[in-house]
């Protein structure tokens, strides 16, 4: 057990650290669950921190330049939440530490967006904070080079732990804040040595400031109970913009525990009324639970305020900026916003409509970003290093990269979970819609950050392509076969599968127009035909399925496809014709957006005949819009190598298949 004392006292600088010592370990203890270690090995970086330098007034928690916190390492919630409380922060009351972990709590288990003022972003599942506070700092940047460093410049803080450096999402979120130079991401270490298990030497080995050099930051380590050494190094940081910086500070977790401090024991569990009575002895804190001497109550008080002259000073300068951009700060669709961007859509279905080409989904794709890019600035796309294959780069949009943030468009690296990561961190931010591409199979390396967007209700676009077996020879390892599916589970999730020209663009508006639902756009890569050459005023997507093909007469079998199937159930229809059979052809772009149809409008659509769903892809999900006797034709294995007509015919998906299906489940055969 590390002997180190903590800084004692319930007056001055140690005073404020030792309250949120104290109501970390009263809350946890309260609550009979929690993470007390991290908050009292960290409350002297903190206290330093909100204290004496980062930029904020506690009254206004959502003034645009601010500097930004985000608490990377979640299970130390307790920290956040004390500072919150102690800084005057709107709606942080002593009653919501003392409901830390119950239920309609803003004080949940791990910091929740949109729970209480003053949480930039969810945390807790480790290594995704630092990520996100990688975009926070480009976001500010972007702005920065947008508005002018007298409407935007400050920084983005962030304390991470062990667990976060050891995930590999760290990894990728470092790599780009180091190649694009993030000067103004200040990374607070809790270098405490400690993990659930034991010391973090029974795993790592690694050497975390040389890591972060050779990723390109500048670093330095300081004893994380020295005020005077960490105000130093956070001096040093301002200093030097032109690299991030790390911050290792040494701490000792839990410290003050008598028994637990510098343990694997005063991580993740109450410390014990024996344990906490010990450590008011050693704090000098002889107050009961929750209770704060009115001399350190005063102190944080004064200490949230220390900003408020300078947010005056801010505003007067914000109000010249230009009323439009304002409007877009606070809203991406704001101003004209939403006019510009339902116009350029527009454009894009008239000339798609005159356009008989047979084109893939992600070429469609990229012609509609060709014009909605120019109408909403507020679009910054980006690719895993598929910039080529995932075709989302539009024409006319700049690099953004080091020194040079005037841009829209970022090269991520093979990143996918980082690039996920950060999105989420530049949506949250605000006045940014951020879109990524990779390829669909890809969204397992994603899926932590995607969940978040959805968790948050965050306006994130993921384009991914090579949507299904039709990738052809790069084989199974590339063909998602059972994402689809997987991501339909998800809450809050939006996935569009458009079949066409007209289904990408109403797909893309849709998207863009979603302020609380991230969406996934799931986009092919080989050709298909243009099913609707009509530019319709109706953005007919939006009903998340519709009649796209009707039958002149009584419907004797309905054909459910989403995607590049469209196409093959459209040209069955035609054999089924011949054969006397009359088919409906149903397009499902969205089953999220189907589901919130009314029953009538969705039994409407799918009709009482035989029903045959068919998607390049396995049935999970898609019960939902079948009965007991109809028809799934699609996956049920993995695919395989080959080129994607082949692979097609190999898996039964084929016009000729479609209707003989067809003809047996109408009860009839072909004439």
């Amino acid at each position: 057990m590390n002997k180190k004392t903590a800084p004692k006292g319930d007056m001055g600088q140690a005073g404020m650290a030792n309250a949120v010592r104290a109501l970390a370990m009263d809350a946890v203890e309260a609550a009979k669950s929690g993470h007390p270690g991290m908050p009292m090995g960290m409350a002297d970086v903190a206290t330093v921190l909100f204290g004496e330098v980062m930029r904020y007034d506690a009254s206004d928690p959502a003034w645009p330049n601010r500097d930004r916190f985000i608490l990377s390492a979640g299970h130390g919630s307790m920290l956040l939440y004390a500072l919150l409380h102690l800084t005057g922060t709107p709606g942080m009351d002593l009653a919501q530490l003392m409901k830390f972990r119950q239920l309609g709590a803003k004080t949940a288990g791990h910091p929740e967006f949109g729970h209480a003022a003053g949480i930039e972003t969810t945390t807790g599942p480790l290594g995704q904070g630092i990520a996100n506070a990688v975009g926070f700092a480009l976001a500010e940047r972007i702005w920065n080079a947008r508005l002018g460093s007298d409407v935007i410049e400050h920084r983005t803080y962030c304390i991470a732990g062990d667990g976060c450096l050891m995930e590999g999402i760290s990894h990728e979120a470092i790599g780009l804040a180091g190649h694009l130079g993030l000067g103004r991401l200040i990374v607070l270490f809790d270098d405490n040595g400690i993990s659930i298990d034991g010391p973090t030497n029974l795993s790592t080995s690694e050497n975390h400031i040389e890591r972060f050099k050779a990723a390109g930051w500048n670093t330095l380590s300081v004893d994380g109970h020295d005020p005077v050494a960490i105000k130093a190094a956070l001096g040093a940081a301002h200093g030097d913009t032109s690299k991030p910086w790390l911050i290792a500070c040494k701490t000792v977790i839990g410290i003050g525990a008598p028994k637990k401090q510098g343990t694997a024991g005063a991580h993740g569990s109450p410390l014990g009324p024996d344990e906490i009575k010990g450590t008011r002895e050693a704090l000098g804190w002889p107050h009961a639970p929750f209770v704060i001497p009115a001399a350190i109550a005063s102190a944080w008080r004064a200490a949230g305020a220390r900003g408020a002259a300078e947010r005056k000073a801010w505003a007067e300068r914000w109000a010249k900026v230009d009323a439009q951009a304002r409007a877009r700060f606070a809203d991406p669709l704001g101003g004209d916003g939403r006019q510009l961007l339902v116009a350029a859509i527009k454009a894009a279905k008239t000339t798609f409509a005159a356009d008989t080409a047979k084109r893939a989904t992600r070429n469609w794709s990229e012609l509609t970003l060709d014009k909605i890019t120019v109408a909403l600035p507020a679009l910054v796309g980006g690719s895993a290093d598929l910039t080529g294959s995932n075709n989302t780069r539009a024409k006319g949009q700049a690099v953004i990269k080091r020194d040079d943030f005037a841009g829209t468009y970022i090269h991520y690296g093979i990143r996918e979970h980082g690039m996920a990561a950060a999105m989420n961190g530049m949506a949250l931010y605000g006045g940014l819609v951020p879109y990524g591409g990779t390829f669909l199979v890809f969204t397992d390396y994603c899926r932590p950050a995607i969940r978040l967007s959805a968790l948050m209700r965050q306006r994130v676009i993921y384009v991914m392509t090579h949507d299904s077996i039709g990738l052809g020879e790069d084989g199974p390892t590339h063909q998602p076969v059972e994402h689809l599916a997987s991501l339909r589970c998800m809450p809050n999730l939006q996935v569009f599968r458009p079949a066409d020209a007209q289904e990408t663009a109403e797909c893309w508006e849709l998207a863009v127009l979603s302020q609380q639902t991230p969406s996934i756009l799931a986009l092919s890569r080989q050709a298909v035909a243009n099913l609707r050459m009509a530019a319709s005023s109706e953005n007919l997507s939006a009903q998340g399925g519709y009649v796209l093909r009707a039958p002149t007469a009584k419907r004797d079998v309905t054909l459910i496809a989403t995607g590049t199937e469209v196409g093959l159930a459209v040209d069955a229809v035609e054999v089924l014709a011949k054969a006397g059979i009359h088919a409906a052809v149903v397009s499902l772009p969205s089953f999220e957006l189907f589901r919130k149809q009314p029953a009538s409008y969705r039994e409407d659509v799918l009709g009482v005949a035989p029903r045959i769903a068919i998607e390049a892809a396995v049935m999970q999900g898609w019960q939902e819009w079948l009965r007991p006797a109809d028809r799934f034709m699609g996956l049920s294995d993995f695919g395989a190598s080959a080129p994607a007509p082949e692979l097609y015919a190999h898996f039964g998906l084929t016009v000729e298949a479609i209707a003989a299906t067809a003809t047996a489940l109408a009860g009839a055969k072909p004439k």
